[in-house]
């Protein structure tokens, strides 16, 4: 199976959080047709987009009613609608259901899910239409509605605003899914490439799946708000933190974008530190005044990277017990890389008419009581 991006592809709940993303991942890929249904969609274009679908995403539905009998209507009443009108059309278009994993559950909103896909089931079983139902459990990312059914939403959100949470079991484990992933596995679906458990009535699951405590998703986030002043990275080198550093700047107030540095300023110029990581290294920004040498100095283990983005310089260096001054012409004109080798004093002079920058990384923060920087002029 393969669908074409001229195809028209129906999205029921569009306008949901699955549904934001969902389209904008496929109008992005170049599909011309998106028809979109929302909760403020006439309801006759249900019947029209039903008969013109090429593939169906059905996400609506209800999870947080005022009344118990809303979770049938809106998740069983609708899927029978929808596929009625399927029907009707002679439509045998595939269709993917978002279900829950609150469907084994032994409660309204679970068991009105369960009845909703037994309805895709069937329906497929009598048209022959291919039908995937995928069991999601909580999903986190970009454009979540805080304070209303994610505690991920709800906890970036406030954190980000500077407004309290509140953790009741920091041991509680929740199983969460990243908005890309389950995009990602649901257009995979449209060619028919998905993971799915064997049966007569098999579910579809998105992969991976993150497993973290409340205590351990509270702090986290915690050190993402904290690292604006610590200037620490999160560890981009774990997916489920870099997914959720991604999630929480979503939800940082529009003003508060922006953020001020600690800059070390004196007649030379500036220090300013940008970033700290632990197996990373540290990157600072240094501006220097003309005429201005700063450095003489040399380290064990600590080595660096000088790149001189406006201005021009000379970088010097003379190895540890020897007399030979070796020199490196930097400009911004050409960005250029200077590896600062251990056991070489060296030193940066602004040998041009204004102010000199530099870009300097250093392969281990900066430590106060392991320095690893000897004085020695060049």
């Amino acid at each position: 199976m393969s669908i074409e991006k001229t195809t028209p592809v129906l999205v029921t709940g569009a306008g949901g959080f699955v549904g934001k993303n969902l389209c904008a991942e496929l109008a992005a890929r170049g599909f011309a047709e998106i028809l979109r249904y929302d909760i403020d969609t006439p309801k006759e274009k249900l019947a029209e987009y039903a008969a013109k679908a090429g593939f169906v995403f059905h996400l609506a539905g209800v999870n947080r009613p005022q009344d118990p009998s809303e979770f049938y209507e809106g998740n069983r009443g609708l899927t029978e609608q929808l596929l009625h009108l399927l029907r009707t059309a002679g439509n045998k278009a595939p269709v993917l259901l978002t279900s829950s994993t609150q469907a084994a559950l032994d409660n309204d909103y679970g068991k009105s899910k369960a009845e909703a896909e037994q309805l895709v089931y069937a329906h497929g079983e009598e048209t022959g239409s291919p039908v995937y139902v995928f069991r999601l459990p909580g999903v986190f990312g970009k454009w979540c509605r805080p304070a209303y059914n994610s505690v991920v939403a709800t906890f970036c959100h406030n954190i980000a605003h500077g407004l309290p949470i509140e953790v009741r079991d920091p041991a509680y484990p929740l199983p969460l899914v990243y908005i890309d992933d389950v995009v990602r596995c649901f257009v995979n679906a449209m060619q028919g490439e998905v993971l799915a458990d064997r049966g007569r009535y098999p579910v579809c699951r998105v992969s991976p799946v993150y497993t973290v405590t409340l205590g351990q998703l509270a702090d986290t986030i915690r050190s993402f708000k904290e690292s604006r002043a610590t200037l620490a990275v999160p560890d981009m080198g774990d997916a489920f933190t870099a997914k959720l550093y991604a999630a929480y700047l979503s939800y940082l107030p529009e003003d508060g974008f922006a953020y001020d540095l600690t800059m070390h300023t004196d007649d030379r110029g500036s220090f300013t530190e940008f970033l700290r990581t632990p197996e990373r290294g540290q990157v600072s920004v240094n501006i220097s005044r003309p005429g201005i040498v700063k450095g003489n100095h040399w380290h064990h283990t600590k080595n660096e990277k000088f790149l001189v983005v406006k201005g021009e310089g000379v970088i010097r260096f003379r190895k540890i017990g020897t007399d030979k001054v070796i020199e490196y012409r930097v400009s911004g004109d050409k960005l250029r890389v200077v590896d600062i080798p251990t056991g070489y004093t060296h030193n940066i002079e602004n040998v041009g008419e204004g102010e000199m920058v530099t870009v300097m990384w250093a392969s281990e923060p900066f430590d106060p009581n392991r320095p690893d920087t000897y004085f020695e002029k060049v």
